[in-house]
């Protein structure tokens, strides 16, 4: 039971000339009196609250960024009219102020034994899983005086994935994909190819591609073409530690690291490859093995839904031997991870010999864009220091991909917008040499 404004008012309005008038608490009780009576009766006549019936239906995932409708069906089983406020609350996260995300509050009006439906609208701004917390509803009578209150529980979940912004890249990494493939052009015979189809020989063709007994069997010169080694293994690597939860710009560096996952995944998928993934800090945070290339992009959004960084320093000794044992053969290994100096020295590069000598390794990582603006400062002396600072990190940054390159790693050094379609150029440009 909750009083109204308009009773207050009410009250107030009856209380105040008693008071200036002939000050008695007869006058009070006198003037509220009838005020009470009908605050009495306005209770009697509100829907009562606890007797509702609540259902729910609507979207249960959606990508982080994106729009999810949520319905909420309200049965009204008395034989008064329900006139109420409701409020479907939800997490904070799982609103964005200023788009397109609806109240959570709303006016309802249902007449007795039916039944409405309102839709709450949501905008996530954080990854996992976003649980509905109470339904509470607010009863008012004909008069407005007085209101019924309750909260009931409707339980529902909206799984957020992540928002895969690196997918406007696709169609021109897939372009590039089917040139390599030879759909668009026609590749000779090298190091990393197999057999694609045959065709008929036409002028300026590498006479060393004819296929003789083809020749033979059809009375026309036909050539053999060629094409990248498909079914090749790829082996994602999250590195989830502590340097994973630095961030840069509004997000940690592990959001961009599952964009650039997400991308080389997809892109591997469509060239043929095998690709899994693993997530991991001091033990294993995410797994997905074995999926068709159908199957691979639903799998890994659902497993890097609810991912998280741990604010604990990752054990590369056993990071290793996990990947070692989830890739037995050969395969391409993109580790996601910092190039900070210590972290890399100290636990990575001393057991990449064991990973180079089974595996072709890709150490990427997300570079920070405000230390570059930061190097550019002049001016003030506050402006210069702080520049000084950025060109030693980013020397210090230089130096480290340095020594993993001299152990036979690829480096991938880039912001956060284009860390995705750098790492997706250096798995083309592996599979165009023929490494993989």
């Amino acid at each position: 039971m909750a009083p109204t404004g308009r009773a207050a008012f009410l009250a107030a309005l009856g209380t105040l000339p008693v008071g200036f008038i002939e000050p008695s608490w007869t006058g009070i009780l006198a003037v509220n009196s009838p005020l009470a009576l009908a605050m009495m009766c306005d209770y009697t006549l509100a829907a009562p609250v606890r007797t509702l019936h609540f259902t729910r239906s609507g979207d249960t995932t959606v990508r982080l960024g994106e729009i999810a409708d949520i319905d909420l069906t309200i049965t009204n089983p008395s034989n008064r009219p329900l006139r109420a406020q409701l409020r479907d609350a939800w997490p904070p996260s799982s609103w964005n102020p200023g788009s397109e995300a609806t109240a959570s509050r709303q006016r309802i009006e249902i007449p007795p034994k039916e039944r409405r439906r309102i839709t709450t609208r949501l905008r996530p701004t954080r990854r996992g899983n976003h649980h509905a917390d109470r339904v509470t509803v607010r009863s008012f009578g004909p008069l407005g005086l007085i209101s019924r209150q309750g909260s009931h529980k409707v339980p529902w979940t909206l799984r957020v994935l992540p928002a895969f912004h690196s997918r406007r890249h696709l169609p021109s990494k897939l372009s590039r994909l089917r040139e390599l493939d030879g759909r668009t052009s026609v590749l000779t015979r090298g190091e990393g190819t197999e057999f694609d189809s045959l065709r008929d020989y036409v002028p300026g063709d590498d006479t060393r591609s004819i296929d003789w007994r083809a020749t033979a069997r059809h009375s026309a010169v036909s050539v053999r073409t060629w094409r990248p080694e498909r079914d090749r293994r790829i082996l994602l690597v999250l590195d989830t530690g502590r340097t994973s939860a630095g961030r840069v710009g509004d997000a940690p560096r592990l959001d961009a690291s599952m964009d650039a996952a997400l991308l080389v995944a997809t892109l591997a998928a469509k060239a043929g490859d095998r690709v899994d993934l693993l997530a991991y800090d001091r033990r294993v945070r995410a797994l997905v093995q074995g999926r068709s290339a159908n199957d691979l992009l639903p799998a890994l959004v659902s497993s890097l839904a609810s991912l998280e960084p741990e604010l604990v320093e990752t054990d590369a000794r056993g990071l290793a031997s996990t990947i070692l044992k989830t890739a037995p053969r050969r395969s391409l290994i993109v580790l996601l991870t910092s190039l900070d100096a210590a972290p890399v020295e100290e636990g990575l590069l001393p057991l990449l010999p064991r990973l180079t000598k089974r595996h072709v390794v890709i150490a990427a990582s997300v570079s920070d864009p405000q230390v570059e603006r930061m190097a550019e400062g002049r001016g003030e002396s506050e402006a210069v220091y702080g520049a000084a600072a950025a060109a030693q990190a980013q020397e210090e940054r230089r130096k480290t991909a340095e020594r993993l390159t001299r152990h036979g790693v690829t480096v991938v050094d880039a912001p956060p917008n284009e860390l995705a379609p750098a790492l997706a150029d250096a798995y083309l440009t592996l599979k165009a040499s023929g490494r993989l």
